[in-house]
């Protein structure tokens, strides 16, 4: 009967909607909350689904928050939901309501949590067949009482005002339509599954014209269009992206009026890997192998873009070593060679070695490198199994993962320096022409970590007078480095050859000493530690 709380982004519910379908079946002991983080505008994701298609495909409860104190409200109240109708119960946040601050009264903190214990009922939680039925009977009657709680659930509420229009709205929109329309008649859905239908026919008897405002889907206006109530929705407002205030605002009324603020056209700043990052150099030389590299999730999706365009495919967490297994058995023996996934340490504990395990099994001639920064870095340092520690900070059992590519059958396993672009050249190389499985182990740790950075090596300096201007070091990408190019006649005045278009220079308060460069320049114009 103990309380837990699941929370992943949008995709991750994905992941995990095998057993929250049946979740909704077992009920629950304790109460369970799934906060499910959705990304309209895809900041930072593959795209952009709507999860409250899942409350309702689910059949469970979901909250949807406006701003930080209500998210923190809304989680009390989701534990006391799930726990009084036996049900997991979704909490909805978007990206804006995730990285907006604002003020959060502090509660009554619990002292220890409740006692609990196990409670054998085989008839409720195993789901053969003849119990699933019965628990359909019983997830239909929670349904139905969780819809008259949802009646006069105080986060439903009618804000009275002017009626010639009013809005439907939930989440973070909800605050863009108070800012665009404060006059206005407003019912504020802070459950968005199931729908408090009494309440909306209410509502919608009070306004003359109603408008359903929501980010993606036509949620809200499909369901309240079912209950037969006439409404505007995605007919004015967008069904992808982010909205904002005035976008609300332009699409209820629109106007030729001219923008009080003009945009300002900013440069283009592409994201690109940190200084030193280690999987910089085998995106380097992968770019030079023809070869199809079928990327995953990471920092390291990074290398799909320029100088280094050495990804050639990436769709979701663990995909990367299927893509490759699958490319190489329908190219048969014309994709010898010619095909690589690339998979972050983490991302290959989550769900990459199901996928190794079915290349090994079925015998596929493609090569994976895993890339071993241990630590999960994109999103914020956590800790995995491989990195010796949990995420509190504990000592743990540090996965072997050489140990566990042979154990499932990979023979051939190497383990590179990523720094040393000349030497992993040759072992990706030798991997890469073997007619079976082969795992190439990239380790070295993500410059991010506190101890790489509170012991900042001695940086690397080019010597401008041994530098040619081959741009081989540019061509790696890396923040550290620039270009200085030579004005008309300048190459032959400063002592280079006529020819010359310009040399590289390395910035020291970047530089993570990672040599990367080094090992690339065949000129001797750049070491490490020594003068410029």
């Amino acid at each position: 009967g103990a309380r837990a709380l699941a929370t992943m982004k949008h995709v991750g519910v994905n992941v995990a909607a095998d057993p929250l379908f049946t979740a909704a079946y077992t009920g629950v002991c304790g109460g369970l909350v799934l906060v499910s983080a959705d990304d309209p505008e895809m900041h930072s994701s593959q795209n952009e689904q709507d999860n409250r298609n899942y409350a309702f495909a689910a059949k469970v409860p979901m909250l949807e928050p406006s701003e930080p104190g209500e998210a923190k409200e809304m989680v009390g109240l989701a534990f006391e939901l799930s726990e009084e109708l036996d049900t997991p119960v979704m909490l909805r946040i978007t990206t804006r309501v995730s990285h907006v601050k604002g003020v959060v009264e502090k509660g009554v903190k619990l002292s220890a949590f409740a006692a609990c214990g196990i409670n054998r009922n085989p008839e409720k939680l195993v789901m053969l067949p003849a119990m699933a039925r019965k628990r359909r009977l019983a997830v239909e009657a929670r349904m139905q009482k969780c819809r008259e709680l949802a009646e006069t659930a105080s986060f439903n509420r009618i804000e009275p005002g002017d009626t010639k229009r009013g809005f439907i709205t939930s989440g973070v929109s909800y605050l863009y339509v108070k800012e665009a329309f404060p006059e206005a008649a407003v019912l504020k859905l802070g459950m968005c599954w199931p729908l408090p239908e009494q309440k909306i026919r209410e509502f919608a008897a009070m306004v003359d014209e109603l408008f359903i405002v929501e980010e993606l889907d036509p949620f809200l206006e499909t369901h309240i269009k079912a209950m037969g109530i006439a409404c505007h929705g995605k007919d004015r407002i967008p069904n992808q992206g982010e909205l904002n205030t005035a976008i609300v605002r332009q699409a209820i009324v629109p106007s030729s009026a001219p923008k009080l603020f003009q945009p300002v056209e900013l440069p283009n700043r592409p994201p690109n890997m940190c200084a030193g990052c280690p999987h910089r150099g085998i995106f380097y030389n992968l770019a030079r192998m023809k070869v199809f590299v079928s990327g995953d999730i990471g920092c390291y999706t990074l290398g799909f873009l320029p100088p280094l365009s050495a990804m050639d495919a990436c769709v979701c967490m663990g995909a990367s070593i299927p893509i490759a297994h699958g490319i190489a058995k329908a190219l048969g023996e014309d994709g010898y060679n010619k095909v690589v996934s690339v998979i972050g340490d983490s991302t290959f504990i989550h769900s990459g070695i199901t996928g190794l395990i079915n290349t090994v099994y079925n015998n596929s001639a493609s090569t994976l490198i895993i890339l071993d920064n241990r630590i999960t870095a994109m999103t914020g340092q956590q800790h995995n199994p491989a990195s010796g520690s949990t995420i509190k900070g504990e000592a743990a059992a540090s996965l072997d993962l050489p140990a566990l590519c042979r154990a499932v059958g990979v023979k051939h396993v190497y383990t590179v320096n990523p720094h040393d672009i000349v030497e992993t050249r040759k072992v990706l190389k030798e991997a890469i022409e073997l007619a079976e499985p082969s795992v190439v182990i990239s380790q070295a740790p993500c410059v991010l970590l506190p101890e790489m950075k509170a012991k900042k090596p001695i940086t690397y300096f080019t010597h401008q007078t041994n530098c040619v201007g081959c741009m081989g070091c540019i061509r790696l990408g890396c923040p550290a480095i620039s270009w200085t190019a030579f004005a008309e006649g300048e190459a032959e005045s400063r002592g280079y050859k006529s020819t010359q278009k310009g040399v590289s220079q390395i910035d020291e308060i970047l530089c993570n000493s990672c040599g990367q460069c080094a090992s690339l320049c065949k000129f001797d114009a750049i070491t490490r530690g020594e003068g410029k």
